[in-house]
């Protein structure tokens, strides 16, 4: 996803290249996981921000998720910390049996207060951010911050050596995570089935 500012992935034009951490699969996986684990999984949440340009095409991918799966999704905007609280309030009164997060620096920054509401609420979550699952919630399903620096650290050599960015496609996340904290899992009442215990990368206990 080029999210505006550049031309495509593949040519990006300009002077800007990296890496893209905004895979619309990815969001329609997370849900697909919690489905799994939630049983009779009908209505969830989903919190997003309409002031990241990618969000509405990774909602959309979610939505046509939820409808291949029966689930009804419930939107629910944030702007991160400053209202994440009412965020929660408005998720709770719509009973929805869990929550995916969209990736987003805002949400990334308190990912850990989205944790502790979790628990709060005994809302099964699954999200994307970094450390989310060993900082307290359910599932972390997302882009490996250690291999993305790994692949930045190529693109900082190839550009000293003389690659122009414009010319240099702009890649998707070649390692993709999955840690579930199965503290949280008793904690919520939830059973993670033993197949996806085995495809984790991690297992908190």
């Amino acid at each position: 996803m080029t999210a505006g500012f550049v031309t495509s992935l593949g040519h990006p034009g300009g002077n800007i290249t990296g890496l893209s951490l905004f895979a619309p699969e990815m969001s329609a996986k997370r849900l697909e996981i919690l489905a799994g684990i939630v049983t009779g999984l009908k209505r969830v949440a989903v919190l997003w921000n309409s002031g990241v340009e990618a969000h509405p095409a990774l909602l959309r991918e979610t939505a046509r998720t939820a409808s291949r799966l029966g689930i009804s999704l419930v939107q629910v905007e944030s702007a991160g910390s400053e209202d994440i609280e009412q965020a929660f309030e408005r998720i709770v009164k719509e009973q929805v049996a869990g929550l995916v997060v969209l990736q987003a620096a805002e949400f990334y920054r308190i990912r850990k207060l989205i944790a502790d509401l979790g628990l709060k609420h005994r809302l099964p979550i699954i999200a994307g951010e970094d450390d989310f699952a060993q900082l307290g919630g359910l599932i972390k399903y997302g882009p490996s911050s250690r291999e993305n620096w790994r692949q930045a650290a190529g693109y900082v050599d190839r550009i000293l050596k003389g690659a122009k960015p414009a010319e240099m496609p702009i890649e998707q996340p070649t390692k993709i995570e999955l840690v579930i904290n199965l503290k949280t899992a008793k904690e919520l009442g939830v059973t993670v089935p033993l197949a996806l215990l085995a495809l984790a990368d991690e297992v908190i206990e």
